[in-house]
């Protein structure tokens, strides 16, 4: 059972046989001298065993003090922002799922989820209500960001997580200063402990995209096979150009992800041929299938990879990993 156990209503049941008592039935036959009669029936109630309910233990809380020792050489660190502002186009499946086939990998990956709906922190088992501070607390309170980071999520995975505190940090960084640099500031203390920082950003272009925007090197840019799949894309690149020479000079597009690929429609291949002729050799050649698993996975608050290890959706994300390594 997953994460939605906890919105079924307990039940219990129980099969009652009953008869209405009915008039004595009198059955002649010559070789009985008396009648036969038949009594009520008695009710019998039945206990219905239930399948006992599967519980899905709460990721630990750790500090950052507890991580396990990293086992490699910390390269040069490349921090992405996975960003889309058009909604629902597998930025957070992205995020968890690549981070954590890369951390299987061998890799040390912190996945920051800046997201004020947090879905790559619950998505990854990570009980929100249970989270002292986030990634709100790095931007606005000056909390360190060693204190935010939850270790060991996944394999070779760390968790900057995020909170409903976060929707406002929009509105509250108006008037900060130096307000598009805050994130920046503090992933760029975090270079040389991981090899890659995945930023989980929300849909949309406001101040926390743009504080992504400047902190990060590259940008991963998923794009759904569905109709309008390029709409949007158009204004982020805009936005990516005004910050790339007013801000962050070294911004540039690491690679765009085709998602939610289903090979049985015509759409979802011209979708593909679109996308290829317009960004092309930047477009990765693996596809992202549309499939239940990964719908699934993140109830379970787990990646595919774990979820799922043998299915298409896990395969492509290993595929993907490969890829972004070898990428550089």
């Amino acid at each position: 059972m997953g994460l939605f156990d906890s919105l079924k209503r307990d039940r219990k049941t129980a099969e009652t046989v009953t008869k209405q008592s009915e008039e004595p039935i009198a059955i002649e036959d010559s070789s009985y001298e008396d009648n036969i009669v038949i009594e009520d029936v008695e009710v019998i109630e039945r206990e219905v065993v239930h399948e006992e309910e599967k519980e899905i233990p709460l990721k630990p809380i750790k500090s950052f003090k507890e991580k396990a020792p990293v086992k490699h050489v910390i390269g040069q660190t490349k921090v992405m922002a996975i960003i889309n502002q058009k909604g629902g186009v597998g930025k957070s499946t992205t995020a968890i799922n690549l981070s954590a086939a890369l951390g299987e990998m061998g890799k040390q990956v912190l996945l920051v989820d800046l997201d004020p709906q947090g879905n790559s922190s619950s998505g990854l088992g990570i009980e929100k209500s249970r989270v002292d501070h986030c990634i709100y607390d790095v931007l606005l309170n000056d909390v360190p960001v060693e204190d935010v980071i939850i270790p060991d999520v996944c394999e070779g995975l760390d968790v900057i997580p995020a909170t409903i505190n976060l929707a406002g940090a929009e509105v509250e960084l108006v008037s900060e200063m130096a307000r598009e640099n805050r994130l920046r500031d503090s992933v760029g203390s975090l270079r040389g402990k991981y090899d890659y920082v995945f930023i989980d950003c929300p849909p949309s272009l406001g101040l926390l995209t743009v504080n992504a925007l400047v902190a990060a090197d590259k940008l991963l840019i998923p794009i759904q096979c569905e109709f309008y799949a390029l709409e949007g894309v158009t204004k982020l690149l805009d936005s990516m150009k005004r910050v790339k020479t007013r801000l962050n000079p070294s911004l540039d597009i690491f690679g765009v992800l085709l998602t939610m690929y289903d090979g049985r429609t015509t759409l979802s291949k011209q979708v593909v041929e679109e996308v290829r002729s317009y960004f092309g050799k930047t477009v990765f050649e693996t596809l992202i299938p549309r499939t239940v698993k990964l719908s699934e996975a993140p109830s379970f608050g787990q990646p595919i990879t774990q979820y799922d290890p043998s299915g298409k959706g896990a395969q492509s994300y290993i595929n993907l990993a490969k890829e972004v390594i070898n990428r550089g």
